[in-house]
């Protein structure tokens, strides 16, 4: 299982750099091609969305994406220093609230997704198949 880690500031033009990163190492763990563009757009929601938390909360910490190649699954961590802030409430879907739409996003994108917030920080763990090819390198 190796493990590419990948931190930075809480700046939205770092959010490419994490999605093009996350592409690339997807496409070498084996995630099939056809899904590519849907890991890079969900880990672009969910650096997105880790920005904007940690904007408006004033954090100064950074972002942590964690990039797993696991036997069977690609898993992608994206840590954030907001704690609470991290998991909307019930009934917070509103079409203003930037954090609940990019959940949103992401659910679409994503059929295996967890979120997840503690007094230290939020994380949305998602995770794909590896390609059958992949396994028999």
């Amino acid at each position: 299982m190796a493990t590419v880690e990948l931190r930075f500031s809480a700046l939205p033009e770092h959010v490419r750099t994490a999605r093009l990163v996350a592409a690339a190492v997807a496409r070498r763990a084996g995630v099939d091609e056809s899904v590519l563009d849907e890991v890079r757009l969900a880990v672009g929601e969910a650096c997105s969305r880790a920005v904007g938390l940690h904007q408006r909360a004033g954090l100064t910490g950074a972002v942590r994406v964690a990039l797993t190649d696991q036997e069977k699954r690609f898993l992608i961590e994206v840590e954030d220093e907001a704690g609470p802030l991290a998991v909307p409430g019930p009934g917070a879907l509103d079409d203003a609230d930037e954090d609940a739409l990019g959940l949103a996003v992401i659910s679409g994108l994503v059929e295996d997704l967890e979120v997840s917030a503690g007094v230290s920080g939020g994380l949305v763990r998602m995770s794909w198949p590896v390609s059958v090819d992949a396994l028999a390198r």
